[in-house]
């Protein structure tokens, strides 16, 4: 996990920030107080928030969903670059992590555009795809426990409207998935996910180098 993207020497990356970065106070609130929280490295990099609020807005997403909330960073970014009618379903298990993510939405004004569901993500996505929501979300984020990457993204690729977008989170997982030494499961799950991705005819794809690795899959 890398909450600034991997490989960049830090006067680089603190130029990169200089130059780009355009966050509003309420973000930056947050990202200062999830910085000094024991599991910080969780918190997604602050040009990748930028980054996924932008494509919303490029989009004119109304309807996306987010796998894991954490203090609710990326649910912010999301839903302050939705319109008033905009609508984030957001899935995590950890209710101490989200009352973090709850007060900040609260103070930003958005509250009422997040949906929290507090649960594992796969029987959240299955309650929606049975309620009729399939190809009813522009937009979704993948952020969570890596073992169930490919079933979020199955499930994503169903709720997703032909030409809506799925980004995964932490696909270049620190360099690991580079590297045969690490074998352990989450690693080798993600790899296998890439592997599958490239191949995938339902989708359209990109890899971007941006933080701890986002992969972009338009689908078609």
């Amino acid at each position: 996990m890398a909450n600034q993207t991997l490989g960049m020497e830090p006067q680089l990356y603190n130029y990169l920030i200089s130059v780009s970065l355009r966050e509003p106070e309420i973000v930056s609130q947050l990202r200062q107080e999830t910085a000094q929280h024991p599991m910080s490295r969780m918190q997604i990099a602050p040009e990748q928030g930028q980054f996924m609020a932008l494509l919303v807005q490029l989009m004119g997403a109304k309807k996306t969903l987010e796998l894991g909330v954490f203090t609710g960073l990326s649910a912010l970014v999301v839903s302050l670059a939705l319109p008033p009618d905009g609508r984030v379903v957001a899935c995590d298990v950890n209710v101490e992590f989200t009352d973090i993510a709850r007060r900040y939405w609260q103070e930003a004004g958005v509250g009422d555009k997040i949906e929290l569901h507090i649960g594992p993500a796969m029987e959240t996505l299955d309650q929606l795809l049975s309620a009729g929501e399939a190809e009813t979300f522009d937009f979704a984020f993948i952020d969570a426990d890596k073992g169930n990457y490919d079933g979020y993204y199955e499930r994503s690729l169903e709720l997703v409207r032909p030409g809506g977008l799925i980004v995964i989170d932490n696909v270049l997982w620190s360099g690991r998935v580079a590297d045969p030494q690490f074998q352990d499961n989450r690693t080798q799950k993600i790899r296998a996910l890439n592997e599958k991705l490239h191949q995938d005819s339902r989708i359209n794809l990109s890899l971007v180098p941006m933080a701890d690795g986002l992969t972009l899959a338009h689908k078609k």
